[in-house]
């Protein structure tokens, strides 16, 4: 059965941003992202515990050719996705984030 999943507003707004910024480099790249990072919700959904715990009970995936981290929590069936980040960030704004 597929896990519930709930994207919380501050990754929303990370996504689109993120959109944002890759439209303007290129039309199109910001729809590519966009896909990828969904591709990879569906994943988790398939399979939450695939992801190694990080940071207390926060996972991490990885979404195929993008530098994005999706961060989220998994308990009672439900997927909480609480960010949306560059792999570059610095680990104290996600762990601010996650606190």
């Amino acid at each position: 059965m597929l896990a519930e999943l709930i994207i919380t507003k501050e990754a929303r707004q990370d996504m689109a941003e993120t959109y944002g910024w890759y439209e303007l480099n290129r039309s199109g790249l910001g729809e590519e992202f966009l896909s990828c990072v969904e591709a990879c919700f569906e994943k988790i959904r398939r399979n939450p515990l695939l992801y190694s715990k990080l940071f207390d009970d926060y996972r991490r995936a990885l979404p195929r050719r993008f530098p994005y981290a999706i961060f989220y929590e998994y308990s009672r069936n439900q997927v909480i996705v609480y960010a949306v980040f560059h792999t570059a960030s610095s680990p104290s704004k996600w762990i601010r984030r996650l606190s």
